[in-house]
């Protein structure tokens, strides 16, 4: 019986969830860029967007959802492996506890924000582009590729930000961190934007595929469909 998923499917989804789980592995260190303090995953992460608007764009929204939950659940794995290399008894000669702890350790709070803003932003990201498309009879790519990206961005800095630090730092700091946030993040898919082109109109011709969401029901929740 032939393959279900295609090589360029599982390449193309493979990349989406390991920008994912290194995003969230990095996230820990801050660096100074262009005059700003951002967290390093501010360089990858938003490559997991770019590549949910190929899996949309190309494999539809039922595809792009399948996907979206089996990210959840690896880098769910992910992190529970994390906590149990944290908590198993160090070697007596294992001198990096602390700075396992310090790098690699979360908080419930921290992995709570996480969580629950990857799967609002990323179901908005695809939700979005994968409406446009329909809009716009699959034109004008990049209309949707950056417009579904200012949504799905701005909801995921808008979540993560406001659950993970509310109460902790000031409101007008945590309001202009997310409006960076979603302003860096979202310049980056536009200036990768040929690249995207280059990506989506690749899988097309090798695929044979172009699909557009007529018949979907779009509920999130619903990924076993």
């Amino acid at each position: 019986m032939a393959d279900r998923y295609s090589i360029w499917f599982l390449l193309v989804s493979s990349i989406f969830i390991t920008c994912l789980i290194t995003s969230n592995i990095i996230a820990v260190k801050l660096i100074h860029i262009f005059g700003l303090v951002l967290p390093a995953a501010i360089l990858i992460f938003p490559i997991s967007y770019i590549f949910g608007d190929v899996l949309t764009e190309v494999y539809g929204y039922r595809q792009a959802r399948r996907i979206i939950w089996l990210g959840f659940f690896c880098n769910l794995i992910a992190v529970i492996a994390i906590w149990l290399g944290q908590i198993l008894p160090a070697a007596s000669f294992w001198d990096g506890q602390a700075a396992y702890e310090r790098i690699l350790g979360y908080t419930p709070r921290l992995l709570g924000a996480s969580f629950l803003a990857y799967l609002v932003g990323e179901f908005a990201n695809s939700f979005v582009l994968a409406k446009m498309k329909i809009m716009t009879q699959g034109r004008w790519l990049w209309t949707r590729t950056i417009g579904s990206t200012l949504v799905g961005q701005g909801l995921d800095s808008l979540v993560f930000m406001s659950l993970a630090f509310v109460g902790t730092i000031p409101l007008s700091i945590l309001g202009s961190a997310i409006v960076i946030q979603w302003l860096f993040k979202s310049a980056f898919e536009a200036i990768v934007t040929p690249l995207t082109y280059g990506v989506v109109n690749f899988l097309k011709k090798r695929e044979g595929k172009d699909v557009f969401d007529l018949d979907i029901r779009f509920n999130p929740f619903l990924f076993g469909e």
